[in-house]
């Protein structure tokens, strides 16, 4: 209850308070921030996937910023040696205002990427936006079936058979993509599992017929009990180390990040970014008010 009313009650503090614990988990304000945290990543054998903030918009203008956004991110990255990718976010581009246009933008950052042989991730955002996601997912694997992937999150009812319904976009040529998070929205228990054994069960049992069915999973997770469960599904199905790859948070748990690195697995960092971090912070304070104690600590640490 106190990390829930104090959750309520930070978004309201000045920015300069709220930036002291942000900046552990955003990358910067700026590309060139962004950069610059992926170069150090890089050094140390971890790749990226670079994020700009800024979802769930209000007109179709931020929208063609935010497209314009990231062509440009797409183009000032490829002209560096940073060794990453791309993630985006629909609302970002105004799936819920005009979704024709929407994944008309989405199309564009693709083909931009595409261009240079690189890859946008899709992430999935709140249950009534899955449906909508999955269809520009869908329109987008046609055109650049190489290039795009998406985010399936495992406490959601519907994700298995979302995972079976997607199978027949997979082919010799061109693999099937999907980021493996838990999933940080509010759901209804209707539609969500919310325990968090039952939530870790279903995780596993999705990576495990991802392996089954040939797909390239990211293992999004912190949990330990994830990893390893992980690991062990690697080791029975014999899997290489080509065909998956570790995701974590800028931020998070650094030294598991770099002992999986250290042993040889592919991993990559989610880099956030950009001039709406504010919203981007006080949202993820609301959606987990665990968070709250570790923001405290942060805070009083630095005085």
């Amino acid at each position: 209850m106190i990390n829930k009313l104090i959750s309520q009650i930070l978004p309201h503090m000045p920015e300069k308070l709220i930036w002291q614990f942000s900046k552990e988990y955003i990358a910067g304000k700026t590309t060139e921030q962004a950069l610059e945290a992926s170069r150090e990543l890089n050094r140390n054998n971890t790749l990226v996937t670079l994020d700009i903030l800024g979802e769930f918009i209000e007109n179709m203008d931020q929208a063609k910023e935010n497209r314009d956004q990231y062509i440009n991110l797409i183009n000032t990255m490829e002209a560096t040696d940073v060794k990453g990718n791309y993630s985006i976010k629909p609302t970002m581009f105004g799936l819920l205002l005009d979704k024709q246009t929407c994944s008309d933008y989405m199309r564009d950052i693709v083909a931009t990427a595409a261009g240079y042989g690189n890859f946008v991730r899709i992430d999935m955002e709140n249950s009534p936006t899955v449906d909508d996601t999955i269809a520009i997912f869908r329109r987008i694997k046609a055109e650049f079936p190489k290039n795009v992937g998406l985010v399936l999150q495992a406490y959601l009812k519907r994700t298995r058979s979302d995972i079976e319904a997607m199978l027949d976009l997979k082919s010799d040529e061109a693999d099937l993509n999907f980021r493996l998070c838990k999933g940080i929205y509010v759901e209804s228990p209707a539609i969500a599992y919310k325990k968090y054994e039952e939530i870790n069960a279903h995780y596993l049992e999705d990576l495990e017929f991802m392996f089954q069915s040939g797909i390239y999973p990211g293992i999004a997770t912190h949990d330990k009990p994830l990893i390893e469960g992980a690991l062990k599904l690697i080791q029975k199905y014999n899997i290489p180390k080509d065909r998956y790859e570790f995701q974590m948070l800028y931020g998070v748990t650094p030294k598991q990040r770099q002992d999986l690195a250290d042993a040889g697995h592919k991993v990559r960092v989610y880099v956030p970014f950009g001039e709406h971090w504010f919203g981007y912070s006080t949202r993820r304070l609301k959606e987990n008010p665990a968070m709250v104690t570790h923001i405290v600590k942060a805070l009083f640490a630095k005085g």
